[in-house]
């Protein structure tokens, strides 16, 4: 339909537009979209067979939806990609506060302009990026706030007395009609607050200071919620719970696969970054695994959750911590090194609540940790693992490496050394090239010196070297040496 022509009540009906609500203009298109096999959700991972087919089922049934999940769960995401289900353009009534229908007014003003004008009543087009209204219920959030209110000030500037139902100020709710409503953290709204949305979900009335307005309004509501469990702000009463149609469980990424590709979507990053640092694989496999470290650790609350932009600023200050001694250093191009990690610190300490133990421990430590486990765990995956390796006839692969750092006494890494001097230090470790030749012969050359530094660091998470930090690096040792060299 092109809507540049229409501007009148009169030319609409001509064009033949006919109306229907929000909910089967948003089931009429994802069927549409289902039946040509286009992806619905663009830009959300891990949901395929999870998360997105109840989503669906759920706005296909039309219902309103609250969906529950810890934080960073990408729930606000799928709410405002809901709107890609809308169609591109609704007419309205101009100067409508509450986005009437030409074809069914609901509010007065609408309803006396129409009787007013009829056909040459004016029409506006409203995009359905216009359409998505979102609150945060916090405590402070009252029902003026979402419903309406009297508003003395347009009493008194149009003369009108109190009991005139033009002098209500629409709140959040009426003017989203025709759109999707999101509230945020559900329980966070006060239960009486709560309770001022039974009639809108179920019968679809307002009632205002006393004035019993009935407004059929259409809105696809949208809530998003913790769960009851974790949160110790409140709860949502049980009778909404009853109104909303479906509930639905997101949850964080099941793999390290798929939670690379969110970080690498959504991390903000400098164009010089991408050209200048190179980041491995391996690096990019290892920082997803700290979450996922994060959230089966005994220092952390797993009620409270990981949040997937735990990785996302991660990888962010990852880069620039590369970054950083890439300019210190004079160097036009670099590469993650794995002491680098230790610039993740702060992004891990701001994002996760920590138990009564991981406080005693304090949030660095924790984060230290959580990087240490997350090499211990990958580590696994790419060398033999070091406990079925201690036998009384049998050598370990790792010896001849062992065997090094007790005849050269250790090694010390600095972070900010050069990369030429970091690639001459690790060169000269010769056990290390043999190890990775035996069991990761297909590594890239860009990757060799990270994987490199990975195996010392896997060695120390495995007790097998002693890892040390001092103010400007680390120290690697075997871990005996120095025992024994005392004695």
């Amino acid at each position: 339909m092109n809507t540049e022509n229409i501007k009148t009540l009169g030319e609409l009906k001509k064009a033949g537009y006919q109306s229907r609500n929000i909910k089967d203009e948003l089931r009429n298109n994802l069927r549409d979209k289902i039946k040509k096999g286009e992806k619905v959700f663009e830009g959300v991972w891990g949901f395929e067979n999870t998360v997105i087919p109840e989503l669906e089922r759920a706005i296909l049934s039309r219902h309103n939806i609250n969906l529950l999940g810890l934080r960073g769960q990408a729930k606000t995401r799928l709410a405002r990609l809901m709107v890609n289900l809308l169609d591109e353009y609704i007419p309205v009534v101009k100067g409508s506060e509450i986005n009437d229908d030409p074809l069914q007014p609901i509010s007065r003003y609408a309803k006396e302009l129409i009787a007013e004008k009829g056909d040459d009543t004016p029409i506006t087009w409203l995009h359905r990026s216009e359409r998505f209204y979102e609150k945060l219920a916090t405590p402070d959030v009252t029902v003026a706030d979402l419903i309406g209110d009297i508003d003395p000030i347009k009493a008194a500037s149009l003369r009108l007395s109190y009991a005139d139902d033009r002098v209500i100020h629409f709140g959040m709710i009426p003017r989203a009609n025709r759109c999707i409503f999101v509230i945020n953290e559900l329980p966070d709204l006060q239960a009486r607050i709560q309770v001022a949305l039974f009639n809108i979900l179920q019968e679809g009335d307002i009632q205002i200071r006393g004035f019993k307005v009935r407004l059929n309004l259409d809105i696809q509501f949208v809530f998003t919620a913790n769960p009851e469990d974790y949160t110790n702000r409140g709860s949502i009463v049980t009778p909404l719970k009853d109104r909303i149609g479906s509930q639905i469980l997101t949850h964080y990424p099941e793999t390290v696969e798929i939670a690379r590709t969110i970080t690498e979507q959504e991390a903000n990053r400098d164009g010089r970054q991408s050209d200048t640092i190179y980041v491995p694989g391996l690096a990019r496999d290892l920082l997803e695994q700290i979450g996922f470290e994060a959230r089966n650790s005994d220092f952390v609350d797993y009620k409270s959750g990981v949040s997937a932009r735990m990785s996302i600023t991660a990888f962010e200050n990852l880069l620039s911590t590369a970054e950083r001694r890439a300019l210190r250093g004079g160097e036009e191009k670099t590469t993650v090194r794995l002491a680098d990690f230790m610039g993740i610190i702060p992004a891990i300490t701001g994002k996760v609540e920590l138990v009564y133990e991981g406080e005693q421990e304090g949030a660095a430590a924790v984060a230290e940790h959580l990087i240490g486990s997350a090499v211990k765990t990958i580590f696994a995956d790419y060398f033999p693992k070091l406990e079925k390796l201690e036998k009384k006839d049998g050598s370990s692969p790792y010896q001849e490496l062992i065997d090094w750092f007790f005849n050269e006494s250790g090694l010390e890494m600095e972070d900010d050394i050069t990369d030429a001097a970091y690639r001459k230090l690790l060169d000269s470790i010769i056990p290390l090239r043999q190890l990775i030749q035996k069991y990761q012969p297909d590594t890239q050359k860009e990757d060799l010196y990270f994987i490199k530094e990975f195996i010392l660091w896997g060695l120390a998470e495995n007790n097998k070297l002693s890892k040390d930090r001092f103010s400007e690096g680390y120290q690697f040792k075997d871990i005996y040496g120095s025992y024994i060299s005392k004695l």
